[in-house]
């Protein structure tokens, strides 16, 4: 089991390594033998888990996909508000998290692996599901078509992201935060407005390890409405 244990340590190690590497020196440029040796293994032993830098970028993939899916997991809310929270999650994820950031880019190069997985269209599926569930629930306003929203969400995350490689800035809470309070208005009416919180519901949105944020959450209880929540811009 020891031996099993280390294994799965080491292969965690080289994906990590991998994903550092190619996402500050782009795949081409990141050697194997450095990634061996950033991750503290021998070559022998990338060989052993990896046969080829390809390898090594599926499973950056694959282990941003899982990510991703703990990002888009279920939550006790109203369709909105998963989706609100699961924007900010991602966001700060690609903020933080190299794995994230590395298998999003090379999600989208399917000439460096040779995985079919495309995690930018698993997340454009996803809030595309999220918003129709939204929609069928009665959330939308009346003139509003759940694909105008969802090209919209979609849009913006990957605006965040391709921004933020620049600029940090864009992948902080404030200005998707903003965005959502922008967009709710028009999308629920002012009506409603009030059952979402903007910045993300922070009993419900985890940092990128997946560890839940302390302090008291910015939101307002309404009595018998456990999903009632106070919009809020900041």
């Amino acid at each position: 089991m020891a031996k099993q244990e280390r294994a799965i340590r080491t292969r965690n190690a080289l994906v990590e390594s991998a994903a550092v590497l190619f996402d500050r020196d782009g795949f081409e440029l990141a050697s194997l033998a450095t990634i061996s040796a950033r991750a503290g293994v021998s070559s022998g032993a990338l060989h052993f888990h990896f046969p080829s830098k390809a390898a090594l970028a599926d499973a950056v993939v694959a282990a941003a996909g899982d990510r991703l899916l703990r990002i888009t997991r279920e939550r006790e809310a109203l369709p909105l508000q998963i989706l609100i929270d699961a924007s900010h999650e991602l966001v700060q994820g690609l903020g933080t998290d190299p794995v994230l950031r590395a298998g999003f880019a090379l999600g989208a190069a399917p000439e460096r692996t040779r995985t079919e997985r495309d995690l930018r269209r698993q997340w454009r599926e996803w809030v595309e599901g999220m918003v129709a569930r939204a929609e069928r629930a009665g959330l939308l306003a009346p003139d509003v078509a759940a694909r105008d929203v969802a090209a919209a969400v979609v849009a913006v995350a990957a605006g965040h992201e391709a921004l933020g490689h620049q600029d940090p800035g864009w992948l902080e809470r404030a200005p998707l935060t903003r965005f959502w309070a922008f967009l709710l208005p028009r999308v629920v009416g002012a009506a409603r407005v009030g059952l979402f919180v903007a910045a993300g519901d922070q009993e419900r949105v985890r940092e990128p390890d997946h560890v839940p944020e302390t302090g008291e959450p910015d939101r307002v209880r309404e009595s018998g409405e456990a999903d009632c929540v106070r919009a809020t811009g900041e």
